[in-house]
C-alpha cells in the first residue's frame, strides 16, 4: 500500500471533497478548497500525478459571477470519457440547497479546461461521486437534493439528447444524499448513500438504472458522511467508508462479492482528527486509487493492488 499526501505547501487554508481520474499520463485529482468551507472565494484545484510526483495545485474555476459577486465552489468530480476527454462537474452557490450544477471538460489531460458551463435549471450532475456508464452508452450520474424537507437521492442520465431525471423511491424514513454506484451484472446495478439515519442506505435496480427499488438500511454504520466504491475486476467490490456511528476519524476499505456483506479489509486511517469524503477508481493495471480529505488541510492519496485484496472466509 502506497500512502502520500498531495499537496506539499497548500496554498489554501482549507480543503475538502476530493475526487480522482485517469489520465493519459496519469491521474488528475480535484477538490474545492480556500479559507473554509463555503466561503465565497472557496475555488476548484486540480494536482496531477506524473511519473510519481504530483504537481502544484492549480485553482481551474471559481464561483465569480458576471456582475463580481463571488459564490463559494462545491464538490467536484470529475470523470473520463471513452474518448479520453476529462469532464469535470462542480457546483456554485451559498449552500448546498441553493447552489447550481457547471461543467467544464478537458481534451488534454488537465492541462486547459474549457469555459465553464451552467447545466440546466435544477441539475447538479454527480453530486459527489463519478458517474457510470450504461449499457446504452447513455451516462448515469448519481445525483441528491438537499433543497426540501428530507434529503433525498435521483439519478440524472447525461446523453447527447440532453438530461433525463430517473427518480428513486425515497421513503421518508430515510434521509439520503450522494449515492455511489457499483455494477453487478449487465442490468444490475447498487447505489449506496451517505444517510442521516447512522447506516448506509442502499437500493437496486435491475434494469440498468431505469427503475430503482424503494431505499432499505444496510449492516454499514454511517455517520452522515460521504462514501464512495468501486467494481473490481476480479468480481468483488470495494467501499471506503467511516466505519462508524460518531465522528469521521476512522476510515476503512471493505470488500463484497454480492453487495450485501462486506467485510472491512484496510484500515486507511483510525485516530483523532477528520478523514473523510473518499474518492475511488480502479485503473487497467490493476491497481486501486483512493483519495480522501485529511483534517481538512490536505488530500491523502492511497494506492493498493487489486490482488492483494481478498476477503477472509
Amino acid at each position: 500500500m502506497l500512502g502520500e499526501f498531495i499537496f506539499d505547501e497548500p496554498p489554501f487554508k482549507s480543503c475538502h471533497s476530493p475526487t480522482v481520474a485517469m489520465t493519459d499520463v496519469g491521474l488528475i485529482v480535484a477538490c474545492f478548497a480556500g479559507n473554509f468551507e463555503g466561503h465565497s472565494k472557496t475555488s476548484i484545484w486540480t494536482s496531477a500525478r506524473i511519473d510519481g510526483r504530483w504537481t502544484e495545485p492549480l485553482m481551474v474555476a471559481n464561483g465569480k459571477q458576471k456582475s463580481g459577486r463571488p459564490y463559494a465552489c462545491w464538490n467536484p468530480v470529475l470523470y473520463r470519457n471513452e474518448t479520453g476527454s476529462i469532464l469535470l462537474f462542480y457546483k456554485v452557490g451559498k449552500s448546498p440547497s441553493q447552489w447550481w450544477g457547471m461543467l467544464m471538460s478537458s481534451s488534454d489531460q488537465g492541462v486547459s479546461w474549457s469555459e465553464p458551463t451552467k447545466l440546466p435549471r435544477d441539475v447538479y450532475g454527480p453530486t459527489k461521486n463519478k458517474p457510470i456508464r450504461l449499457m446504452n452508452g447513455k451516462l448515469l450520474c448519481p445525483a441528491s437534493d438537499e433543497k426540501y424537507d428530507w434529503w433525498k437521492v435521483y439519478f440524472d442520465i447525461m446523453s447527447d439528447e440532453g438530461w433525463r431525471r430517473i427518480q428513486a423511491p425515497n421513503p421518508r424514513d430515510y434521509g439520503v444524499i450522494q449515492p455511489t454506484i457499483l455494477r453487478h451484472s449487465k442490468d444490475t446495478l447498487q447505489a449506496l448513500c451517505r444517510s442521516e439515519n447512522g447506516c448506509i442506505v442502499e437500493s437496486w435496480s435491475y434494469d440498468d438504472g431505469i427503475t430503482w427499488e424503494p431505499l432499505s438500511g444496510t449492516e454499514l454504520p454511517n455517520p452522515n458522511s460521504g462514501i464512495d466504491a468501486v467494481s473490481l475486476k476480479v468480481d468483488k467490490h470495494l467501499l471506503v467508508y467511516n466505519a462508524t456511528n460518531y465522528g469521521r476519524s476512522s476510515l476503512v476499505v471493505a470488500l463484497s462479492e454480492d453487495g450485501k456483506k462486506w467485510e472491512d479489509i484496510v484500515t486507511l486511517e483510525d485516530g483523532g482528527g477528520e478523514f473523510s469524503y473518499p474518492s475511488v477508481i480502479n485503473s487497467p493495471d490493476g491497481l486501486v486509487h483512493i483519495v480522501y480529505t485529511w483534517n481538512r488541510s490536505n488530500i491523502k492519496y492511497v494506492m493498493l493492488d487489486e490482488s492483494d485484496l481478498s476477503i477472509q472466509v
